[in-house]
């Protein structure tokens, strides 16, 4: 049952707005790819031959797992992103995925990708508590 509070020329918006975030995503995530490439292969970042301070290797440790958190953060994003966009093509975009109710409409506007109510969000992240 659509969103009875969408004006259906809005979900254009949103499917626009859901595109960019998309393109965004998937634009990060080929940088922190491309960035990810070393030329010696090693992953130690050093192609002089020269063995690298344990605070060097240490600093590249914690970027590449930063890197790897964010990574992990634009996959879970986009998989979202796609899962909106396919709500949409079926004509269940703006309804909540738990109790079937309409999202806000500034909520999607805030976060297109959402998949529940506010109601349904507090009940979800207080039950990971």
């Amino acid at each position: 049952m659509p969103n009875k509070k969408i004006d259906p020329k809005k979900f254009e918006q949103y499917k626009k707005a859901l595109l960019e975030i998309k393109e965004q995503v998937v634009g990060d995530l080929k940088v922190m790819k491309d960035e990810s490439g070393n030329p010696n292969g090693n992953g130690a970042g050093d192609v002089s031959g020269h063995a690298l301070h344990m605070a060097d290797v240490a600093t590249d440790m914690y970027d590449r797992e930063f890197n790897l958190g964010l990574a992990s953060n634009d996959r879970e994003t986009l998989s979202r992103v796609n899962e909106a966009l396919e709500r949409i093509n079926n004509g269940d975009y703006g309804q909540c995925v738990q109790c079937d109710k309409p999202i806000a409409v500034a909520r999607l506007k805030a976060i297109p990708y959402v998949e529940t109510c506010v109601k349904c969000q507090e009940e979800l992240e207080s039950k990971r508590r």
